[in-house]
This record gives structure tokens, sequence and C-alpha cells, in this order.
């Protein structure tokens, strides 16, 4: 009896210690000071990559440019769904465009791409233009979030504030301070570090998301100490039990 009670009150003693203790919950963008302002962020034009799906549309001042514009414009993503719409690119980089063959988009912007389909279109089209945008534009959200998971945009323009409020939110065991963003470029990993709490935050590289990234927010020392404050509570139910139990057994033996 009087170890069982020395080994239940040191886990009651840590229980009590640890739902005493609490970290600091950090807001968004907690250092601005001035009541109004500017701030300039610079939106840097995406690159390509293999494996997303392009819409690209020709124009033309043909006379028939209804008929002829349309034989440019069938949309062939190649990858097996009839109702994805597009222009896929594949491994190798390129996409295979009606009536003008392979062309390397991998590595390349939209309007690059789209200047490089326009001069090999006017030979045969009279003033033709080329409107290309981004189908698949797709992120990925894991951690502290309220809906954790993938998340596919209608835009190729998304700031990492917008797609936290797309995935409910960072939760109370989230760290704001400390966002991890993982970004494929050429085939490497790539990955940084922000801070949601900074105005710093329009600075980054990583304030505009890219085409397939992955934003890790991970856990702070509450959600350590929630874990922890849960095993002891089961640990003290549990020498509670055989507590009772050695006591009940030494009344009625």
């Amino acid at each position: 009896m009087k170890i069982l009670s020395i080994l239940v009150l040191p886990i009651i003693a840590i229980s009590s210690l640890t739902s005493c203790r609490t970290q600091k919950a950090f807001g968004y963008l907690e250092d601005f000071t001035d009541t109004s302002g500017k701030i300039q962020v610079n939106y840097p034009e995406p690159l390509i990559q293999k494996g997303d799906v392009l819409s690209i549309v020709v124009y033309s001042e043909a006379i028939d440019a209804g008929q002829t514009d349309r034989l440019y414009n069938l949309a062939n993503a190649g990858t097996g769904s009839s109702t994805t719409q597009g222009f896929l690119v594949d491994n190798d980089g390129n996409v295979q465009y009606p009536r003008v063959g392979k062309i390397k988009a991998d590595g390349v912007t939209k309007p690059q791409l789209a200047e490089e389909i326009r001069k090999k279109l006017e030979v045969e089209l009279k003033n033709p233009s080329v409107i290309i945008r981004l189908i698949n534009f797709k992120i990925t959200m894991l951690g502290e979030v309220g809906r954790p998971g993938p998340i596919s945009l209608p835009s190729e323009k998304v700031t990492i504030l917008e797609a936290i409020g797309l995935a409910g939110d960072v939760s109370i065991y989230g760290k704001k301070d400390d966002v991890v963003i993982l970004r494929d470029v050429d085939g490497a990993v790539e990955h940084g570090k922000i801070d949601l709490s900074s105005k710093k935050l329009f600075e980054s590289p990583y304030y505009f998301l890219r085409q397939n990234d992955v934003v890790l927010v991970n856990p702070n020392k509450n959600k350590a100490r929630l874990s922890d404050q849960v095993f002891n509570q089961r640990l003290g139910i549990a020498f509670s039990i055989i507590n009772t139990i050695a006591l009940l057994y030494n009344v009625f033996r």
C-alpha cells in the first residue's frame, strides 16, 4: 500500500506541473506598428513543370478565324481522362501541340512558351496571339491546420496566408513562427521557412506559393505537453485503480 501511494503521488505532481505551463501563441503579422501603409511584394512568374496541364488558346485575325483557329485549340491532355482538358507537359518536359508538334515547356514561363508558339504560328495565321493558363494548380497543406490535405485552386496566384485560410487556419497547437515550405525545383526538393507572425513574410520567396508546393505547419510545445498530460492522466488513473484494488484486497481478505 505505502509503495503504491508513493508511486502515485509523483505522477499527480507531474500532471499538475505540465498543465500549468503554456507557450505563447503567436498571431499573424504581430510586428505591424503603423495604422496604415504599403508594402511592395514581388510576384515572380512561375516556371512550367513536368506534369502541368496547360490551357493553350490561340486567336488570330484570319477572315475565317473561327474555323482556322479551332484547329489549334484542340485540347489533348494525354492523361487518360476524357474529362481533363488541356495540354500535358510530359516527363520529358514537352507539350505536343496540334499542327506545330513537340515544344519544350518545362523550365520556362507561360509568357515565354506563348511567345514560342506564336512565332511558330505566324507562318500560317495572321497576327496570332496565344494565351496560356495552368489548369491543375495544386498545393498540399499538412500538420497543424484545420483541414490538412491537397487543395486545388482555379487561380495560379495564391499567397501562403490565403492557403492557410483555405486550410482552416493554423490550430492552437501549430507554430505560426516556423512554417516549412517544400518546393520542387529542377528535380530537387528545396525547403525554406517563413514566420507568419512577422511582416518580413512579404519579403520571402515563399510568400507566393507555386504549383505542387507542400506547406508543413509543425506542432508547438503545447501539443507535446498535451500528449504528456494525457499520458500522465492515464497513468495516474491506472495507478489509482491499482491502489483501490490493493485497498479493497486488504480490507476484505
